[in-house]
């Protein structure tokens, strides 16, 4: 799967009108690239450590993208940003999904519910906990 698609199967997996805010959408990527990357054609992404576990600067590319095509809005809630599928996105997005094996989409639509469930504190931990490789430039203290 290209950057595009994952990242829309991955907001649409969260459910219509749910935004993603940016430690939510990158460890959603992140896992999904560690635990299906099998099923969607290989890593979609080059996560490395950094201040708050994985990250990459792709993933904000390909959101920028999206949202130069209609498909994504970034919401500004004051302290945060959302990343919000517009209905043509969401519509992308469910295609994508119902496109997939169902190990796959199913991943996918329980890793999006499970990130955007967790506070910034504890999504992070439990990516640490999973992952401890990717507390090695952390700023994070739990």
């Amino acid at each position: 799967m290209k950057q595009g698609e994952i990242v829309l199967a991955a907001l649409a997996g969260g459910g219509w009108n749910n935004g993603f805010s940016p430690i939510q959408i990158q460890k959603t990527l992140f896992l999904i690239d560690e635990e299906a990357a099998e099923y969607i054609g290989g890593r979609c992404f080059n996560f490395a450590p950094y201040h708050y576990g994985p990250f990459d600067q792709a993933v904000y590319s390909t959101l920028d993208d999206l949202e130069s095509q209609g498909l994504v809005e970034q919401i500004n809630t004051g302290r945060h940003r959302k990343f919000v599928l517009t209905k043509d996105g969401f519509n992308a997005g469910s295609k994508i999904l119902k496109s997939m094996d169902p190990k796959p989409k199913n991943y996918i639509r329980r890793v999006a519910e499970w990130a955007r469930s967790l506070s910034f504190q504890e999504l992070v931990a439990a990516i640490y906990h999973k992952y401890p490789n990717m507390r090695e430039k952390s700023v994070f203290r739990s």
